[in-house]
């Protein structure tokens, strides 16, 4: 009777969480890629991705911020590590890419999947890792704000 109703217990928790992510993706737009790799030292610049995005800037650019590719620090959840690589040009943020992503159970690839875009959105539009997080997403949406605030220091963007 027990297992039962922890059983039923999860499912409706995960229900609410879906619930909540629907809602949210409705109000947004996804975007952004996902790559799996492993990375040079924190907060360090690296080489190019390739491809950018064109943000939507929320002011003038950030003076003083140097233009590059910047890695976030690894960032530990407690469903698994995040951390995020953004490209800065013109002083602005122009591209984030998340280089690793939560990993403990299904449910929390499900989250990242609906929750890193709405966030890339959010900051590109904003231009600064100060947005709210994802409701349902909470661990995923402080691993990546930090990792991507980390990034951004790194460039000496004051966004």
């Amino acid at each position: 009777m027990r297992a039962r109703s922890a059983v039923l217990a999860s499912l409706a928790s995960a229900a609410i969480l879906l619930i909540g992510w629907q809602a949210g993706s409705e109000a947004s737009t996804p975007g952004g890629t996902t790559a799996d790799a492993t990375t040079p030292g924190a907060g360090t610049p690296s080489g190019s991705t390739g491809s950018t995005a064109a943000g939507k800037s929320a002011g003038p650019p950030a003076a003083g911020a140097k233009d590059g590719t910047f890695d976030g620090r690894q960032i530990r959840t407690r469903y698994g590590t995040m951390q995020v690589r953004t490209t800065i040009a013109g002083g602005k943020i122009t591209d984030i890419v998340p280089l690793k992503l939560t990993d403990v159970g299904s449910l929390s690839g499900e989250i990242d999947r609906q929750a890193v875009p709405m966030l890339r959105s959010e900051v590109l539009s904003s231009q600064s890792a100060k947005v709210h997080t994802i409701a349902g997403a909470t661990y995923t949406s402080q691993g990546y704000l930090s990792s991507l605030q980390a990034a951004l220091d790194a460039a000496n963007f004051k966004g």
